[in-house]
């Protein structure tokens, strides 16, 4: 580990990113089974951000289960309150926020998501099959007497959303972890550097040919 008080070159080093994000929030999306909480959760940790689920936010919110709101207020329902949530989320800086599968399906989601950085967690199928088949939460959108052919289906209609993210990280099943060092690794590719400061002040030119200082 680097010292505090020593300075780092090292694009990729979590304190350099964390300064050249300037508080813009991260944003992951992917399919269910993606393992978007599992590896949101370490990069939150290495930034200094704070971590939310943004599923987990939607139950406080909404005092009830996912599958309940799917099973009173059905798939529209649920994205409407999916979105107010967002909405709250993206007034906050310094996050790292694990989306819901769903959440590029609505365009007005996409005002709120590019207001920080968007990285797709993207893995194969098969990948994402076993990993749900291992994971006891209910999956509203899965409840398919063919839960195979209903994942393909909603991967096939949302991977040209994923997409347009700003970062895409592709897994092979490796520990959280390492996917979320992935991404540190891979975010200095995305992140314009903003310009310094003059170090001098500026002259100006008025109308009328005058030279004058700026405010620098």
């Amino acid at each position: 580990m680097i010292p505090a008080d020593q300075p780092c070159d090292d694009p990729s080093d979590p304190r350099e990113l964390a300064r050249r994000l300037q508080g813009l929030n991260l944003y992951l999306v992917g399919m269910m089974g993606t393992g978007k909480s599992a590896v949101g959760r370490p990069l939150a940790d290495a930034l200094g951000y704070t971590f939310i689920d943004a599923d987990d936010t939607l139950e406080r919110a909404a005092g009830r289960s996912i599958p309940e709101v799917f099973a009173e207020d059905g798939e529209e329902g649920f994205r409407r309150l999916e979105t107010q949530v967002l909405n709250q989320i993206a007034c906050i800086q310094r996050l790292v926020v694990a989306t819901g599968g769903g959440v590029v399906t609505r365009p007005e989601n996409w005002g709120h998501l590019r207001q920080g950085v968007v990285v797709w967690l993207d893995a194969p199928e098969d990948l994402l099959l076993e990993r749900l088949r291992n994971d006891p939460t209910p999956r509203p959108l899965l409840n398919d007497p063919d839960p195979a052919a209903r994942l393909s289906e909603l991967l096939g209609r949302r991977r040209p959303l994923y997409t347009q993210a700003d970062l895409t990280i592709r897994q092979d099943g490796r520990p959280a972890e390492d996917v979320a060092a992935q991404v540190l690794t891979a975010l200095p590719s995305i992140l314009r550097e903003l310009p310094a400061p003059p170090q001098e002040p500026v002259t100006l030119v008025d109308g009328e040919g005058r030279i004058t200082p700026s405010l620098n």
